[in-house]
């Protein structure tokens, strides 16, 4: 016998109820984007502990948000 015997699924049977009882909704306004200013100029630093992720002067810093 495995455990549980009986599965109830009356929380899922139409899309209106499945929206209303689920746990975890990911939207892109969500999401942050970690911008990192430095003093200089054209200077793009990688953060060690953050892949992907630069220490950028001020000029750069502009381009990368308008990227984003």
């Amino acid at each position: 016998m495995s455990f549980p015997e009986t599965r109830l699924r009356r929380l899922r049977r139409t899309p209106a109820l499945r929206r209303m009882v689920r746990e975890t909704r990911l939207a892109p306004e969500d999401f942050i984007l970690p911008l990192f200013a430095r003093p200089g100029e054209g200077i793009a630093k990688p953060v060690g502990s953050m892949p992907g992720v630069y220490q950028h002067s001020v000029d750069k810093l502009v381009e990368t948000a308008a990227e984003a």
